[in-house]
């Protein structure tokens, strides 16, 4: 496997809601040599958890299926799925399933948090976010008020890339960028914020160590995996930020994901604080900020739609008037936690294929809503969007973004960059390198170029004419 390899190898982790992936990569080409994958199971019905002893094992099958070449590397990353609360006894076990971050039954002690501490511009100016419902310190204060039990059998708190990095190393280590997820690390100071943390009964001790950019979390010390002994562990990130690194973005360069969730971002130079709580104040994996707005309904909201009408995802048809927020999971952006999906200008002339077109409006609408916001003033207005995820596959998810932007769009030839993003932070460890000039020499955001086309405001009017109209159904 060396001989093939002009440098040395890297692993790069994605551990999402679903999956495990991990990618070999020659850290000095970008070539992957490599790659595995694992499925993880999320509890169904109000709660979203998953067991974090399940992202081990599938952590160490998806590493087996890469063969010897997990063998043989010499530095790894874990990007980790945000938000997550994991809690852990004395011993380091799993005190109880993890709550995911799109579980949304914390969204009344979201709105106490923001009332009792000063408001929602107190916690932009103070944290860089307002804590929604996705937020690790709305989950704590759930799980307090819900199962004291185990809150109080809690002797530690970790993300869950954070409870990943610490089996690999023994050390409780995370990242300012997936820190700056939790509510209780405050982008102003950049440390943990004691008041916070005093006022939602949970100790400063029982959280990890906060590396610096380009710190190394430890080395590999667990024996059941099939990696070497010593090999470097980076201290990881969350998987916006390792997918931002993964692309080697540069500031004001808009990326447009569409997974289970979607998400608009971009990296800035300037610490971000939205009062609205539109934007999430991310800290990036180096040394800059990732201000980023997510909406839980998606991917998987829009193929929920073409189920229910028999019809391939791809089934569309142009014309009608009909609109619909399919909001099938509550929503984060605009934040209606107990919002359901609604369908507003039904006609007798109305065809499934628009009704279907309807929900790819609704879902990337959402999205471009937000990316005013996400964007610095003094980003170019016509800059190409970068669409990455699943859906970026998918061509009636590329024209209707193509559509409703009036942006050109690139589509990245690299799919996993979450695991790209963890294997160029690794490489970067490794090399002594910015993870993200290591993955702008791998050429990760080449790829299919799309024109701008003219954009549709009518559609676009319409859906912002619903939203509005129907504030009072969304709300109940």
């Amino acid at each position: 496997m060396g001989a093939q390899s002009a440098g040395p190898l890297v692993v790069g982790v994605d551990s999402s809601t679903q999956s495990t992936k991990a990618l070999v990569v020659d850290a000095a080409t970008g070539a992957v040599v490599a790659r595995g994958q694992a499925p993880h199971t999320v509890s169904g019905g109000d709660g979203k958890e998953s067991d974090p002893a399940q992202w081990w094992r599938a952590l160490g099958e998806a590493l087996a299926r890469c063969g010897d070449a997990a063998r043989q590397v010499s530095a790894v990353s874990v990007g980790g799925q945000q938000h997550g609360l994991v809690t852990l006894d004395a011993a380091g076990a799993p005190v109880r399933p993890a709550l995911l971050w799109n579980d949304v039954r914390p969204a009344p002690q979201s709105e106490r948090l923001i009332a009792e501490l000063g408001g929602a511009r107190a916690w932009a100016e103070r944290v860089g976010s307002v804590p929604g419902p996705a937020f690790t310190v709305a989950k704590w204060a759930w799980l307090r008020e819900h199962e004291p039990a185990a809150a109080a059998a809690t002797a530690a708190v970790r993300l869950p890339h954070d409870y990943l990095t610490q089996r690999l190393t023994g050390e409780s280590v995370t990242d300012r960028g997936d820190a700056s997820g939790t509510g209780w690390w405050a982008s102003s100071t950049g440390t943990y914020d004691r008041e916070i943390l005093e006022h939602v009964g949970l100790s400063p001790e029982a959280l990890p160590r906060v590396a610096l950019p380009g710190e190394a979390a430890g080395t590999v010390h667990a024996g059941d995996l099939p990696l070497p002994h010593g090999a470097l562990v980076a201290a990881g990130t969350g998987d916006n930020m390792a997918a931002a690194l993964g692309l080697g973005l540069r500031p004001g360069q808009p990326v447009l994901s569409l997974g289970t969730s979607g998400t608009v971002y971009a990296v800035s130079t300037r610490r971000p604080a939205d009062p609205t709580g539109t934007v999430a104040g991310f800290a990036d994996a180096r040394g800059d900020w990732l201000p980023l707005a997510c909406t839980l309904n998606c991917t998987l909201a829009v193929d929920r739609v073409a189920a229910l009408m028999g019809r391939d995802r791809e089934a569309v048809e142009a014309g009608g008037e009909v609109v619909m927020l399919p909001y099938l999971d509550g929503e984060r952006t605009p934040n209606l936690p107990g919002a359901s999906g609604l369908v507003h200008g039904l006609r007798h002339h109305t065809t499934g294929g628009q009704l279907l077109q309807a929900a790819y409006d609704g879902a990337v609408f959402t999205l471009l809503q937000a990316l005013d916001r996400v964007l610095d003033a003094d980003a170019a207005p016509d800059a190409p969007l970068l669409l990455i995820g699943g859906g970026a596959k998918g061509g009636a998810w590329r024209e209707t973004v193509r559509r409703l932007s009036g942006r050109p769009v690139v589509v990245p030839d690299a799919q996993e960059l979450v695991a790209f993003g963890a294997a160029a932070q690794a490489a970067g460890l490794l090399l002594e390198e910015d993870p993200a000039a290591v993955a702008r020499r791998w050429g990760t955001a080449r790829g299919a170029e799309y024109e701008a086309l003219p954009r549709d405001g009518a559609a676009w009017d319409r859906l912002a004419a619903t939203l509005a109209d129907g504030a009072a159904l969304l709300r109940r």
